[in-house]
């Protein structure tokens, strides 16, 4: 199963529609997880197009965006966990394994900033910002590969120059 995690895209003023980049490696997604800060719901559309879309709402989604808090599903018999904001770096790790016990995986976004890590059984991941990079020389996304229930690949991915 190949999955395309994307956070951040605060749309409209720093995403106007699905920037070619991103475009690029939806087109091979099975699933998208985005990570919150969505906007407005035309994003949700635009994704909704390539593969099916798993949200959670975002410290700046308005009503219109409906999704929940939080959410853990399985894809692939991965065992994932969602959340915006996962909090302060330190203890992060410890935390999300408190917040989602069954989870093998968590996305979450919230500081732009891209992270992949481990420990505990549990991997943490943040796909960081297409479209608002911050401090990050590039805007990023993630690619997630699910076989047989374990995650074989995971990949931030720069889409801006």
């Amino acid at each position: 199963m190949n999955v395309v995690a994307i956070s951040d895209t605060h749309a409209p003023r720093r995403w106007r529609a699905c920037p070619p980049r991103v475009a690029e490696h939806l087109r091979g997604a099975d699933v998208i997880l985005h990570a919150g800060d969505v906007c407005v719901p035309f994003v949700l559309d635009e994704l909704a197009a390539y593969a099916p879309v798993h949200v959670v709402k975002g410290n700046n989604d308005g009503p219109d965006v409906v999704a929940p808090e939080t959410l853990e599903l399985t894809l692939g018999g991965l065992r994932v966990g969602m959340i915006h904001d996962s909090g302060p770096a330190k203890g992060r790790l410890a935390r999300m394994r408190r917040r989602f016990p069954e989870a093998e995986l968590v996305v979450f976004g919230h500081s732009h900033i891209p992270l992949d890590e481990e420990g505990g059984g549990l991997r943490i991941f943040n796909p960081g910002s297409p479209t608002d990079r911050r401090r990050q020389p590039r805007g990023t996304l993630g690619l997630l590969t699910i076989e047989e229930g374990v995650l074989v690949r995971a990949e931030i991915v720069p889409v801006t120059p």
